[in-house]
């Protein structure tokens, strides 16, 4: 797969800072501006997360340490629906990306009924 400009640049910049040519800080920039942009997850993706990491809602907000409620307003419908914030968001797209286990799951303990 090709690298995107965005890609390039950053490397060109990492090979740089390597070389002392770029501070700390502005390497610090490009970083911020190569992170991946995080989606904004409709009611019906989060549910799929969730229930593709074979977890209950309960079990889901203890890992996001949020409330019950506050997963049951994300995965609702109409004007109960709530979005998840800027923190809530990133790690919701880590779940997705790498599974529940990132935040310190064991396949054992991920026993919570899906709901």
């Amino acid at each position: 797969m090709e690298k995107s400009i965005l890609e390039s640049v950053h490397e060109s910049a990492k090979g740089l800072y390597d070389i002392d040519m770029i501070s700390p800080t502005t390497m610090r920039e490009f970083d911020a501006l190569c992170l991946p942009k995080i989606d904004d997850y409709s009611a019906a993706k989060i549910k799929a997360i969730r229930h593709s990491n074979n977890v209950s809602q309960s079990v889901f907000a203890a890992y996001l340490n949020t409330s019950v409620a506050t997963v049951r307003k994300w995965e609702a419908r109409g004007k109960a629906r709530k979005r998840p914030n800027g923190a809530a968001s990133k790690l919701i797209s880590l779940i997705e990306i790498h599974g529940i286990g990132l935040l310190g799951a064991d396949d054992d303990e991920t026993t919570g009924n899906v709901a």
